[in-house]
């Protein structure tokens, strides 16, 4: 695989660039090199077949809007179609990727990005700081109703217009001139290369915006400025997006296309993947972890992965609404343990926290109770319920989830570590993923199966998901303390400090119990043998334009 122009070191501490004048990094971008000699398909005029790339990708995507887009499946098409500021590298880590380098002022408030001149959009359009500046105040604008607004808090202006107390205008970033975007931040914030990565931070082609309103995301409709261009959208099927020949690095890209494939569930998925409908999956079904290490294992992917897997307990409705008793008892009686050891079986680590331990410059603060034993937690659980007066009359619970086997075991055996302990009776609600995620964004659900990935490295990423107002905040947790922490945190300049305050939020969230972690993900991929240059990583990010298939069927 040829060399990409390069990657760029990014100081994630803000103590690294105090002091000093001005900063400015050159931008390398690297991919997994392939093997000498190694013959690849690649572009179609080189073989009969367009190079096509099948990707398994989970449920259908519920949007491609740039700002209505929430859900895994929809992120990772994005990113194949659109390119940030920064991209993620094959660590994890953010790398400059439209922009070709950045200058930091030495109190580290304002960043200047510095598009590269061969940016084009994928109709041949120069691609300019506006349509990044337009994208932004688009995102924030309360009139867009972005779930992911808060993703831009750091940015001066930011907070006040998510609230409605600011025009969108009022945002600190703005072109300096067609190449040169400028961004201030409200504070420091050592992690904001990582936020810019984020799909909700990618540019929007304004012609095409203005011309097609919210419809500007349909195939054949769509301009974006990544290495595939959307051609078409199967709904319940697939989706299709082909080679763009104006991204500015197309000379590197290993395939024509891309085609991603929708699944209800991760049985289906595989096989699909065995019958070689698809070349990677997005998962594999936790019942069949065993046989799939002692047949498949070669081409089988797991990796730690920064997410993790929750019940979101409804705080706006009855029972949870009036009982802190209540949500800590259902929390205290789960075994995760036997969770991830009988259920989900593929390397998952129990969480009792929200934030996943491997969070950089972090250490959750794990409750007390993690060291009990079960009987003892269990009699605690029930004195709780006393407590609540619900010890002789255990409210009925319903449990909603996407459809899907590894879901449908875990909401199992949640529901009968209930009844077994508690004598509380669970109602199962198995539907199609768009479903829930409206009927949680309507409020009709009382318990909900939910899970956060992180969109960046870094603790606040996970913690500010539950400060009031965040779009996807979806218990309603609301606690004044709380989000007092949060902005304090948002504030400090010394790391140790910061630290203590982000734990002392997340202890104060964890014992108000608006949801009950269960386990920390991994990130679980089989892929094709003929498929060269996935890396694994935290962030569970591989784009397609780094991938490349073997052989003169790459098209089949």
């Amino acid at each position: 695989m040829s060399a990409r122009p390069g990657v760029i070191l990014v100081a994630l501490a803000l103590a690294a660039v105090l002091g000093i004048t001005l900063w400015r990094y050159a931008a390398q971008r690297g991919a997994a090199p392939l093997q000498a000699g190694t013959r690849l398909s690649t572009r179609a005029a080189d073989v009969a077949t367009p190079v096509i790339l099948r990707r398994g990708n989970g449920p259908e995507a519920e949007s491609l809007d740039l700002h209505g887009a929430r859900s895994e499946a929809a992120l990772t098409i994005l990113r194949d179609l659109y390119e940030g500021l920064t991209a993620i590298d094959a660590a994890g880590m953010p790398v400059l990727a439209a922009a070709d380098h950045c200058d930091m002022s030495p109190d580290g408030r304002t960043y200047r990005f510095h598009l590269r001149p061969a940016a084009r959009w994928s109709n041949g359009e120069a691609v300019v700081a506006e349509d990044f500046a337009a994208a932004w105040r688009r995102l924030v604008d309360p009139r867009t109703g972005a779930q992911y607004a808060d993703i831009l808090k750091p940015v001066r202006g930011a907070a006040a217009i998510t609230a409605g107390k600011a025009a969108p205008a009022t945002l600190g970033v703005h072109a300096d001139d067609p190449q040169t975007l400028v961004v201030e931040l409200a504070q420091p914030t050592p992690y904001f290369l990582g936020v810019v990565a984020h799909p909700a931070t990618f540019p929007i082609n304004r012609g095409s915006l203005a011309a097609h309103g919210r419809g500007y995301a349909k195939p054949g409709v769509m301009v974006s400025n990544g290495a595939f261009a959307l051609t078409r959208w199967d709904f319940g099927s697939h989706l299709v997006a082909m080679r763009n020949a104006h991204y500015w690095n197309d000379a590197a890209t290993k395939v024509d296309g891309v085609e991603y494939y929708s699944f209800a569930d991760a049985a289906t998925e595989l096989k699909a993947f065995r019958t070689g409908q698809v070349d990677v999956t997005s998962t594999i079904p936790a019942a069949q972890v065993g046989w799939i290490k002692e047949h498949l294992g070669p081409v089988l992917h797991i990796a730690p992965q920064l997410a993790v897997y929750y019940l979101g307990l409804n705080l706006r409705k009855p029972p949870f609404d009036r009982s802190r008793e209540l949500r800590q008892a259902l929390s205290l009686v789960i075994d995760r343990e036997r969770l991830v050891q009988s259920v989900t079986g593929a390397g998952e680590a129990p969480a009792y926290t929200f934030v996943p331990p491997a969070i950089h410059g972090y250490s959750p603060p794990v409750p007390d109770y993690v060291a009990w034993s079960m009987p003892r937690r269990i009699a605690r659980a029930r004195q709780l319920l006393r407590d609540a007066g619900m010890d002789r009359n255990p409210p009925n619970i319903e449990l909603r989830y996407n459809n899907g086997e590894l879901h449908s075991r875990i909401a199992i055996a949640v529901a009968e570590m209930w009844k077994d302990t508690l004598g509380i009776e669970t109602t199962l609600r198995a539907e199609e993923f768009k479903v829930l995620l409206q009927d949680i964004d309507r409020g009709d659900v009382t318990v909900f199966r939910a899970s956060w990935l992180g969109d960046y490295n870094d603790a606040y990423g996970f913690l500010q998901v539950l400060q009031r107002g965040f779009g996807i905040n979806l218990p309603h947790y609301s606690n004044p303390r709380y989000d007092e922490l949060l902005e304090r945190a948002t504030t400090e300049g010394d790391a140790g400090r910061r630290r203590a305050l982000l734990q002392d939020a997340e202890a104060l969230m964890l014992g108000d119990q608006p949801l009950i972690p269960l386990y920390f993900y991994v990130s679980k991929h089989l892929v094709d043998a003929h498929i060269l240059g996935w890396q694994d990583n935290a962030m569970n990010v591989v784009y397609s334009k780094n991938l490349a298939k073997l052989g003169a069927g790459a098209g089949n």
